[in-house]
């Protein structure tokens, strides 16, 4: 090749690299976004909680409503966008959580809480499928990477959801919920931007589609595959039940526990929900570089001590626990999700609508299930319950070896 030639393809290179790159920014940051609208529902529940009368199951009930949503949609949608993308179905998802926002600021019972949960549910459905495929479009290869930033911009959104609670909805109250209507107009703008960058972008997704390797079909067989899969999604469920205890729970277990204010309990939720976003842009660069079950291994198992440790500590050990256990836990899903996708190439929207969908269904039926066993017994033994479960991520060791070995530099 001519200087000339590697100086024109260097140049292209970069050119690729840095749309790339933007195009991750904006998903994240849209990712951000859409999560920052729905970590306001269950940061709201001390609110709804008190004003309205509810019991810990009625609670649940809302999580489950607006988890079920998405659950039940994403993978279909995720099959359906396979076959026939839609690029611009981005921004109209976000349109439907801005209305569920809208609603939840307005609602005066417990039946438009929940159809106001639905809706955003129903947003996120539509949402997170298609912005997974074109995050692993945008990878440039580094498909671990484009997933973890992707979702740590989730997992921040996620985080700020309680801040905001506390500095805005707990003094001013549910209609303050209104004011956060920019939060989804900015989402639409930059998915619509996004959207058109997926459009044009449209005919090398299919291309490579087309061409994904088959090499992991004549390696493993069917039942190796299914059985993978099924490991997978136990060691989800062992994830996002655990996290959903936290998530929703951990408030009234601060409150109850320990005495402190809703305010108090609402800034230890966002440490915990900060911890998940670092761990979150951790696992997925750690999963290309040593490997995807190793992550998987350590982001399950590795909580156990803390987990079984946390119920019988004082208030800032347990602060220092639930950082620690956010961080080591979070790391799994990115390296999860693109396990499962090279299970089965040519199957992205797929995959990623299942396994979005699988966490929002786990953690829907995990929060009503916990509130009802939270009102039979305690808060305090939901969560001694929930500390065994990480000892699930022992089941990795049934994965089998999916992955290249990998070149030392």
């Amino acid at each position: 090749m001519s200087e000339v030639a590697k100086l024109s393809s260097g140049t292209e290179t970069a050119v690729v690299e840095t749309t790339v790159m933007k195009v991750l920014v904006a998903l994240s940051l849209s990712h951000l976004l859409n999560d920052t609208l729905q970590s306001l529902i269950p940061a709201i529940y001390p609110v709804l909680k008190d004003s309205y009368h509810l019991s810990y199951t009625q609670v649940g009930l809302i999580t489950f409503t607006f988890q079920m949503t998405g659950s039940v949609l994403q993978p279909v949608i995720g099959f359906y966008t396979d076959r026939r993308p839609k690029p611009y179905s981005l921004a109209v998802g976000m349109g439907l959580s801005l209305t569920g926002l809208v609603l939840l600021s307005q609602a005066t019972s417990f039946l438009l809480i929940l159809i106001a949960a639905c809706l955003v549910g129903m947003g996120s459905a539509i949402f997170h499928p298609e912005a997974s495929r074109v995050a692993r479009l945008a990878s440039g290869g580094r498909h671990g990477f484009a997933q973890s930033f992707f979702q740590v911009g989730g997992n921040l959104g996620s985080s700020f959801g309680p801040l905001l609670a506390a500095l805005v909805v707990v003094p001013h109250g549910q209609h303050s919920l209104i004011w956060f209507s920019f939060i989804a107009l900015l989402g639409i703008v930059v998915l619509s931007r996004i959207g058109g960058w997926y459009q044009r972008h449209l005919h090398e997704q299919l291309a490579r589609g087309r061409k994904a390797s088959p090499s992991l079909r004549l390696t493993l067989s069917r039942g190796k595959v299914v059985g993978a899969l099924a490991v997978l999604v136990l060691l989800v469920f062992t994830k996002y039940i655990y996290l959903i205890s936290l998530t929703n729970y951990y408030t009234f277990y601060l409150i109850d526990r320990f005495g402190v204010s809703v305010s108090t309990s609402q800034y230890a939720l966002f440490v915990f929900l900060f911890a998940v976003a670092a761990g979150t842009i951790i696992g997925g660069p750690v999963g290309d570089r040593i490997g995807r079950k190793r992550v998987i291994w350590f982001s399950i198992l590795g909580t156990a001590p803390f987990t079984l440790l946390l119920p019988y500590v004082n208030f800032p050990v347990a602060v220092v626990l639930t950082f620690i256990i956010g961080v080591i836990l979070a790391s799994a899903f990115s390296a999860i999700l693109v396990y499962a996708q090279e299970l089965l190439p040519g199957n992205v929207g797929l995959v990623a609508g299942l396994f979005f969908g699988l966490a929002f269904g786990v953690a829907g039926i995990g929060s009503a299930l916990l509130g009802l066993l939270a009102d039979h017994t305690s808060i305090r033994f939901v969560f001694q319950v929930c500390a065994f479960l990480p000892l699930l991520g022992l089941l990795t060791g049934f994965l089998p070896e999916v992955e290249q070995p990998r070149r030392r530099v």
